[in-house]
């Protein structure tokens, strides 16, 4: 009892988070239906400067679907190509994707992806599985593959990425802690390992609800949302649940400080609630998805936190994408209505996904 109690006050306390009120210019008739799957769940999405259009799949049956796909006239394709989307038990985890998490077009104009490596929720990555695999748009081949397993242990959970110049900085979701690869000399080091900013303190939460794992027990993502300042000084992260952080990010490139006096320069940044995911524009706003309040909050570069749109439609948004366009595209990828997040119930989804467009006028930022 007294443990549904702290939930509760919990919940309450999300739900009551500042910055409520919608923006007033924004209604529901400017939120774009723009695709649409009647049996494929996303978690994600991206578009590349000439209009090509990607996203990471949730398979809800091992062994059916495709993890990534290129949206062409309206359908998903499998990207690059069917072999690499075609990984079962037994093949090299190297060489096609297990479970890819999150995707975006890099600031040369590639399509990066991040492939957990694991089968399931909770399970070790297999060897050689996580990795960031490089693909070239031009040809449609992958140009380069970074292993993570040098640093990742058998509770990682590879989570989403950025890049600031020749770094990129990784979320591990399962192991709380930021992985930090160079991309000259493929050299890959932990960072804030264990640090309380990357530690869940509460259990995942959607639509007011504390969910679960398929094998029912409460769900606990570390370190996930992530974004870098537009002039590459800042990094900001989150556990699932929130708050947000930031932290120099020249004391996450120096790999002479020590952790200790890293954690140090940890800040509190915005007291940010669960949420999907996020982006992050060149003014620096963050666009913050609130999956317990069916919402997308903007956070300025103070930290203020305001509501951007509120709307019931917006279920479970998750990694959102500005186009060049001053569009933000947001994914309601229902996740939290999936077996893997709903305590391995049925499905509870409700077809079909959609991918909205807002028209924001807001310039991109690539990192």
């Amino acid at each position: 009892m007294a443990l549904l109690s702290i939930l509760a006050l919990l919940l309450a306390g999300c739900l009551a988070s500042p910055g409520r009120a919608a923006d007033a210019r924004i209604g529901p008739d400017a939120l774009k239906p723009m695709l649409q799957s009647d049996s494929l769940v996303f978690n994600g999405f991206t578009r590349s400067k000439d209009g090509r259009l990607f996203s990471p799949f949730q398979r809800q049956t091992k062994g059916e679907g495709i993890e990534l796909g290129e949206w062409r006239d309206g359908k998903p394709v499998a990207f690059p190509d069917a072999a690499w989307n075609a990984w079962k038990q037994g093949d090299d985890p190297a060489k096609a994707f297990v479970a890819v998490n999150a995707i975006r077009i890099g600031p040369e104009g590639d399509l990066w992806v991040v492939d957990k490596g694991a089968r399931g929720m909770g399970e070790a990555p297999l060897p050689g599985g996580a990795k960031l695999v490089q693909i070239d748009l031009a040809t449609n081949a992958v140009r380069r593959v970074y292993p993570l397993q040098a640093a990742t242990t058998d509770r990682s959970f590879i989570d989403d990425f950025r890049f600031n110049g020749r770094n990129v900085y990784l979320t591990d979701a399962g192991q709380p802690g930021l992985l930090v690869l160079d991309l000259d000399t493929g050299g890959l080091r932990r960072v804030l390992d264990g640090h309380r900013s990357t530690i869940a303190q509460r259990p995942l939460t959607g639509q007011g609800r504390v969910l679960r794992d398929d094998k029912g027990k409460l769900l606990f993502i570390h370190a996930d949302q992530l974004e870098v300042s537009p002039d590459g000084k800042t990094f900001y992260y989150q556990a699932c649940t929130g708050p947000l952080y930031s932290i120099e990010t020249r004391f996450l490139d120096d790999a002479a400080v020590s952790d200790a006096e890293r954690a140090r320069h940890v800040r509190l940044f915005a007291p940010t609630v669960a949420t999907g995911g996020t982006a992050i524009d060149a003014a620096g706003t963050i666009y913050a998805s609130d999956t317990d309040g069916l919402r997308i909050l903007k956070i300025a570069p103070d930290g203020t936190t305001s509501t951007l749109i509120e709307d019931p439609r917006l279920v479970w948004v998750d990694a959102m994408w500005i186009d060049e366009q001053g569009g933000l595209w947001i994914p309601a990828a229902q996740m939290n209505r999936t077996p893997t997040m709903n305590g391995g119930e049925t499905s509870a989804v409700k077809f079909p996904t959609t991918i909205y467009r807002l028209q924001i006028d807001a310039q991109p930022l690539r990192n």
